[in-house]
């Protein structure tokens, strides 16, 4: 019998040969190893074909992945207090906040003009350093020479149950440390003596204080005197955040009412009213009450929330029960912000996103090749890139892929690789598939 030199002509060789039924058991499988001998001896003979079977270029493999699904982290809550008036912006947060932050991030009890206590002294300050500016932080400033009628000022406010601070006669002090005195502990003595140093009345000074009002647009905020023990000195939360921005650009302010205490001559060590300075990131500005439900905290703070760069937070409570029930009120709002940052797990290690099957139903998965987290905020949605490539090798463990996760300005990914070996095919199907071989 010639060789076949092609298939069709070895399936009819096979056509014209006796058939019988194949034997049971192990005889079968010897009768079958026996005819895939003579089929290959036979192939082998007639020209190539086993051998090119053997080595032709396998069909690709069939890849099949899906974006992994995320869900997102459920509303921050703020905590707002349910008296009072609040009002808080952000800058710094924007791309995960909002454009809006940097304005109005968290409000409530409106925006009418409220009693501000000692929350005035913050703008006595202002309008003496807008006449007498100092060079940075650490210039002392004038020398102010304390007149016997200032000094007077400690027994007038005393018998009126106000903050003061000592002033011995003949104190002298520079600008700078009789603002402390005026800022850290509230001292109202201290408040009059340098709005007559600086415009020769406290009735003057009133007069410079409302042009520097009006100048800076700050038309809902009244003052009549510089302490602040007049009910009458008022605000709103909206000029009194833009009053505390002003304060803290201010670098004499900023570093003042950023320490817990400082020892000047004259009036000995003087501590700050705001305890709740380095608590979330606080670090200004100024207290102030009148009791009866009249607590007050202006404050700045740069609070870290893990996203690189601290938040800069301005804010103002109005209308607090208590001091401390004002100092809760603030650091719960603070707190509550913080906590609504968080990081969120897209994707965990040896995560199934696709399979890879051949046709001669070998097959791996896909899946990712480290746990993966990103930093966001509330509910922000999660965007999912998939991007794939053709296996090289087919190999466990071959990259060939990456997942991006993305939240507001965070990103984070992780490689897509081959779990599981893909297998060779048998030479019996290459030698039965001819159609799929390259």
């Amino acid at each position: 019998m010639t060789a076949p030199d092609t298939l069709a002509d070895f399936s009819s060789l096979l056509d014209e040969a006796p058939r019988e039924p194949a034997p049971p058991g192990r005889a079968g499988r010897v009768a079958l190893i026996v005819f895939l001998v003579v089929l290959l001896a036979t192939l082998g003979g007639g020209g190539g074909y086993v051998w090119w079977a053997s080595s032709a270029a396998l069909p690709a493999p069939t890849v099949t992945s899906q974006t992994p699904t995320v869900n997102a982290a459920g509303p921050a809550s703020l905590v707002l207090p349910s008296s009072g008036s609040v009002r808080m912006s952000i800058d710094g947060g924007e791309q995960y906040l909002g454009p809006d932050a940097a304005g109005v991030f968290a409000s409530s009890g409106g925006d009418d003009a409220r009693p501000i206590a000692s929350i005035a002294k913050l703008i006595t300050a202002l309008v003496v350093l807008d006449a007498h500016p100092l060079g940075d932080a650490a210039d002392p400033g004038p020398t102010i020479a304390f007149t016997e009628a200032d000094t007077d000022l400690y027994d007038r406010f005393y018998v009126q149950g106000v903050t003061i601070a000592n002033m011995p006669d003949g104190t002298r002090m520079p600008l700078h440390d009789a603002l402390a005195t005026m800022l850290l502990p509230s001292a109202s003595n201290y408040a009059v003596a340098i709005a007559r140093w600086g415009f020769g009345s406290e009735g003057a000074y009133v007069d410079a204080a409302r042009s520097w009002l009006t100048r800076n647009g700050l038309n809902d905020t009244r003052i009549v005197d510089a302490t602040g023990i007049d009910a009458r000195n008022t605000s709103t939360p909206g000029d009194l955040v833009a009053i505390a921005r002003l304060a803290g650009a201010n670098p004499t302010i900023a570093a003042i009412t950023a320490m817990r205490s400082i020892s000047v001559t004259g009036a000995g060590t003087v501590t700050n009213t705001n305890d709740l300075l380095g608590t979330l990131g606080i670090d200004g500005l100024k207290t102030g009450n009148l009791g009866d439900g009249t607590f007050n905290l202006l404050f700045t703070a740069s609070l870290d929330v893990g996203i690189g760069s601290p938040l800069e937070i301005t804010g103002v409570r109005l209308g607090g029960e208590t001091h401390d029930s004002t100092d809760d009120d603030v650091a719960r709002l603070l707190q509550s912000v913080s906590d609504g940052f968080h990081d969120l797990q897209v994707g965990s290690l040896g995560e199934t996103i696709g399979t890879i099957t051949t046709r001669w139903g070998s097959q791996a998965e896909l899946v990712l090749a480290k746990n993966a987290e990103v930093r966001t905020w509330s509910d922000t949605p999660v965007t999912v890139t998939l991007d794939t490539e053709t296996p090289r090798t087919y190999a466990d463990g071959e990259t060939v892929g990456t997942v991006t996760w993305t939240a507001g300005p965070q990103s984070t990914s992780a490689d897509v690789k081959i779990s599981g070996a893909i297998e060779e095919p048998t030479l019996l199907w290459r030698l039965t598939h001819p159609g799929e071989l390259g």
